[in-house]
């Protein structure tokens, strides 16, 4: 396919960690920025192959060209008014006439029909598909499909309409679905009157899901429109990537164009993931069992709650936008097909796992490594200042697992190869990694279509010491307009000299910098209207919220071709993955055996197979920490866990306080990474001492709690469970907590509470299912439990600088291993338990192991279940993995009663290893390696008091 020529070049700059010469024309970490022609413009010639300049590298002559700076207009556009804020814009639903179903016939699993236009074409946005093609299936007990494309498909307009299934895959019928459908919980019925319509239902409530009566489908070559009615005050989830809180709202336009942007709020950023998870919930009558719909977000302390949660995922990679309004969802798509696929649920997890294992995959297994930290910045300059970060880790006592730098340049002053050679022996040795960022961005033009106006890159230049550079039409972070003022909020109040300082220097820039309007009229915006039978692809008529405006603006072209003739309008949006995919497999063949460990920026439904994300180029803003766990619990639905913000944010100068806040924050994410833009200040984490001791606190957390942590993601992986979890989903019988994105779960059993606002000293937080309801919650630093008296009641909890609470959730049992200062050092050191009992006296647990990096294990697996009743513990293996660090050891949460004795295996513990704190309720039991100097989970245990 067209993409692997381009990834299999950065695949072979990843493993040789070289060396192009080239400079990419783009932004920041851009997964594409070919730099294009705006329609009508020129752009003026690369220099020749003449122009030269001279430098002298270790006594040798060495000539380079200049650097060529890109024209402005050549990343410029139209001026465009999306169809959403236009008042003049026609509405589809107001002219055009629907269709009719014929021919409907029943088959196996459903039914297919015919769609006719109901009446004469209105062709508003496009060209009208007079004939369409319906099927419906009832494809397993919890997925129900809907499909309707154009009746006439050859090879001249397939790619216009039909989403190859080698792209992205396509649910089908289950091998069981002839049995297993009959037990559905969703039905579907359809309607002529006045025009086709459909709606599903779950049969159990009654409750209808989704539904087009009363609204028109509208299919056109580039424009396609379909509504369903969502109930009051809806709780929509999904739709990304957007920065935007995790309950998506009633007011909010989605939309899907892939845009290199430096995440800006409610517009489309990298990523499309057209699914969503809706959640109702229902009060129940004590008495009758009835169930009443609940429509506001104030609830009854007393009452009782149930919930049913459906999914429905719109396989669709073309640009697109989904309106959500008070009384209904709009889907308007500028091209392909509707391939609706309905999950029943009834649960998040259910819903969750039916997407990856039917539609997505489950996600990627990462390496054991991965899971250590990782520092990076645009702007490390040499070697010297790589091994000077490196060194300042290790000097302040701040574990550091991964070293990052953007693309490797082939510069013989900066990065000699012998002592980056040395650099990465070094590096390695001490059980660490160096991670470069790839910018995929080499482009090959096609010798047949004349409008692909981008400059050819010879193989010579790239690969030669000659090669030339490329400055973006734009200004770099730091060069004169473009120096870096901006400081998080309350910046002037902590540091108030220093910030009215930058607050001047910034005015003086922006004035230096500001033109006078050429025109005070409106803006004269380009408008196009349909022409028969014709796309225009450049410009569709129906014009998307696209944050660039211009689709081709700061990207390929829509008009521009691939190798096998398809036209990138038409799959754009896939552009990362693919590249994710393509990677992923020249990984595979040049490593194999081993995980690959890819970090993409775009993504697309599926991509979490391959790759883990990064939430783009946020910024050091108090908002952007927020926004962070929305953004992180979305890409739980989304089948990619390993998910990480830019900690203590990439755009922008960070301060004090709020990288204190947000690396421990980050602590507590899958992927924890430290990275910031070119000439903003350092914010290392050693940069401060608070925030140096604030992330000493949070690593020793986390690097405690890897083992846990790698176990959610082999859940993950094998089951498709999530392992960042929105509390909602952990207490689905809560109305009150259906907005709730300022506190998360780390698989079922850790609760975090971060501080989000600048200067706080508290935190309020809820601790779900408390109070009375039958859950209880042990403070991580204490041991003791929480003591609350009010079922889902706000609580206000200390939270001083540099401290983040976190608490254990009684119930569950924690695997844990002494933290060091890289993951390679961590795994060899003794182990440890944490069962935090429930009220009942209860917990249970698990712990996976393996070598941490193989794809297949040839030297086997290793997998542990904890139990905790009646006052004993057990821990119960199965697997060939052979472990042999010893039982630190184990700390029992909620023991009500004061202990006297405790054994192992019927053998008694030295009364002086065991502590019981009559405050806490805490049990510790601690120099137990004696008594497993073979491996801690050599042979099963019960480790039991009194």
């Amino acid at each position: 396919m067209y993409r692997y020529p381009i990834s299999i070049f950065n695949f072979f700059l990843y493993v040789t960690i070289l060396l192009s010469k080239t400079t990419q024309a783009q932004s920041p970490d851009e997964d594409t920025a070919n730099f294009q022609s705006a329609p009508g413009t020129t752009v003026a010639p690369l220099p020749s192959q003449t122009s030269a300049e001279v430098i002298e590298i270790s006594g040798t002559t060495t000539t380079f060209r200049p650097i060529f700076t890109v024209p402005t207009e050549a990343d410029g556009g139209e001026s465009l008014l999306p169809n959403i804020n236009d008042p003049d814009a026609t509405d589809a639903q107001a002219v055009c006439p629907g269709y009719t179903a014929t021919n409907v016939e029943r088959t196996d699993f459903g039914l297919t029909a015919t769609l006719n236009l109901a009446g004469p074409a209105c062709n508003v946005y496009g060209t009208d598909i007079d004939r369409l093609n319906l099927t419906i299936e009832y494809q397993s007990a919890d997925r129900l499909a809907v499909r309707v494309v154009p009746a006439y498909i050859d090879t001249s307009n397939s790619s216009q309409f039909v989403l190859p299934t080698e792209l992205i895959h396509q649910p089908t019928i289950d091998d069981d679905a002839e049995s297993s459908s009959l037990t559905s919980d969703l039905g579907l019925v359809w309607s002529n009157d006045p025009t086709f319509s459909f709606s599903v239902f779950r049969k159990s409530t009654g409750d209808m899901l989704f539904s087009s009566e009363g609204t028109k489908l509208v299919y056109e070559n580039q424009f396609v429109e379909f509504v369903s009615t969502l109930p009051e005050n809806y709780n929509l989830y999904g739709l990304g990537e957007t920065i935007h809180g995790l309950r998506l709202g009633n007011n909010f336009t989605k939309t899907m164009w892939a845009a290199d942007i430096g995440d800006p709020i409610d517009l489309n950023i990298y990523g499309s993931h057209p699914f969503y998870l809706d959640t109702r919930y229902y009060e129940v009558d004590s008495l009758t069992g009835n169930l009443t719909l609940v429509t506001s977000n104030e609830t009854n302390a007393t009452a009782d709650y149930t919930a049913y949660s459906h999914g429905v995922y719109n396989r669709n990679a073309h640009g697109q936008e989904i309106l959500l309004r008070p009384t209904n969802i709009t889907w308007r798509l500028l091209g392909g097909s509707i391939d609706l696929y309905f999950y029943a649920g009834p649960t998040q997890p259910d819903v969750t796992t039916a997407f990856q294992t039917s539609a997505i995959g489950l996600p990627a297994l990462q390496q054991y490594f991965t899971f250590g930290y990782h520092q990076c910045r645009w702007g490390y300059a040499n070697w010297s200042q790589l091994q000077e970060v490196v060194d300042n880790h290790e000097r302040f006592g701040i574990p550091l697992e991964n070293i990052w730098y953007r693309d490797f340049d082939n510069d013989l002053l900066r990065y000699s190869y012998t002592e980056g050679e040395n650099f990465l022996s070094n590096l390695h040795a001490a059980g660490r990694h160096y991670i470069p960022i790839i910018d995929a961005a080499i482009y090959v033009p096609n010798p047949e279509n004349a409008s692909d106006a981008y400059y050819s890159v010879p193989e010579t230049d790239l690969l030669s010491p000659n090669g030339f550079q490329v400055h973006p039409p734009f200004k770099l972070p730091g060069e004169p307009g473009a120096v870096i003022y901006e400081y998080p909020e309350g910046f002037n109040l902590t540091n108030a000299t220093e910030a009215a300082s930058a607050a001047s220097a910034s005015s003086s820039q922006a004035a230096a910098s500001s033109t006078a309007s050429a025109s005070s009229t409106s803006p004269n915006y380009l408008r196009t209207t349909p022409t028969p039978g014709v796309r225009n692809v450049n410009y569709p008529p129906y014009v998307i919220n696209n944050v660039q405006g211009d689709l081709a603006a700061h990207a390929v072209s829509p008009n521009a071709t691939h190798a096998d003739g398809t036209e990138e309008y038409d799959v754009h949006n896939l552009f990362g993955s693919q590249i994710l995919n393509a990677t992923y497999n020249a990984l595979l063949a040049a490593m194999p055996g081993r995980r690959p460990f890819i970090i993409g920026r775009s993504t697309f439904s599926g991509a979490g197979k391959w790759a883990g994300h990064w939430g783009g180029d946020n910024y050091s803003l108090w908002a952007y920490m927020f926004f962070s766990i929305p953004q992180a619990l979305s890409f739980s639905l989304f089948g990619i866990p390993m998910f990480g913000a830019d900690t203590c944010g990439f755009n922008g100068n960070s301060d004090e306080e709020l990288c204190n806040r947000w690396m421990q924050l980050s602590a507590f994410f899958p992927f924890y990474r430290n990275h910031n833009t070119l000439t903003a200040i350092p914010q290392e984490a050693y940069v401060w001492a608070s925030v140096a001791e604030a992330s000493r606190t949070a690593m020793n957390i986390r690097y405690s709690i890897l083992p846990y942590m790698y176990t959610l993601f082999y859940l993950a992986h094998n089951t498709g469970s999530t392992v960042m979890r929105a509390l909602a989903w952990e207490f689905p019988t809560d109305p009150s907590l259906a907005a709730a994105d300022r506190q998360f779960f780390l698989g079922p059993a850790i609760l975090v509470t971060p501080v989000l606002v600048q200067g706080a000293t508290t935190v309020s937080g809820v601790f779900p299912g408390a109070g009375g309801l039958g859950e209880v919650y042990y403070d991580w630093y204490t041991l003791s439990p929480q003591d609350l008296s009010f079922p889902r009641a706000n609580v206000t909890i200390d939270a001083p600088l540099g401290h983040i609470p976190v608490y254990l959730r009684g119930g569950y049992v924690i695997p844990t291993q002494e933290p060091a200062m890289t993951t390679r050092d961590a795994r060899r050191n003794p182990w440890g338990v944490i069962a935090a009992l429930s009220l009942e006296g209860t917990a249970q647990g698990n712990l996976y192991i393996d070598d941490g990096e193989s794809l297949v294990q040839e030297n086997g697996t290793l997998f542990v279940e904890f139990t905790a009743s009646g006052n004993a513990l057990y821990a119960s293996g199965r697997g060939t993995w052979n472990d042999t660090n010893p039982l630190a050891n184990v700390t029992v949460l909620g023991v009500q009663d004061s202990v006297s004795r405790v054994y192992l295996n019927d053998v008694s513990v030295d009364e002086g290893q065991v502590q019981y704190n009559e405050t806490s309720k805490a049990l510790v039991v601690s120099g137990l390696g004696r008594l497993t100097s073979g491996g801690a989970w050599r042979e099963d245990w019960v480790l039991r008091w009194n």
